[in-house]
């Protein structure tokens, strides 16, 4: 059984390939950037690592989002609104939670079929 490891650092993996699945390490922004700037960021980073292994967002099981502040669910959703592609949409489910460091607000996580 062959498991691909995509930009595999001493501590994790961006993505790994297993069993016809593409699973994401959660993706944030540059911090200090405003949750627009960093979800737009994000986004682009989960088009590139869906790439590399092979599939797009088309092919999106799940999208697992969190918030630093859950007062910025409408900004941050003006930008994925844009972004998810319409008739393709992931199951996704959105919480709030104290992230890496204060600076990053945002962090998404996608499941993808290869």
């Amino acid at each position: 059984m062959s498991i691909k490891r995509i930009e595999c650092g001493p501590r994790m993996s961006q993505a790994v390939v297993h069993n016809g699945l593409v699973y994401l390490a959660g993706q944030v922004g540059a911090p200090g950037k405003s949750v627009r700037e960093q979800t737009a960021a994000v986004l682009a980073e989960v088009d590139r690592l869906l790439a590399a292994a092979g599939t797009d967002k088309t092919k999106m099981l799940t999208a697992q989002i969190w918030l630093a502040d859950m007062a910025e669910f409408a900004e941050m959703n003006a930008v994925w609104d844009g972004w998810v592609p319409q008739g393709h949409c992931p199951a996704r489910w959105t919480g709030e939670a104290k992230l890496a460091t204060p600076d990053y607000k945002v962090e998404i996580i996608v499941t993808a079929v290869a």
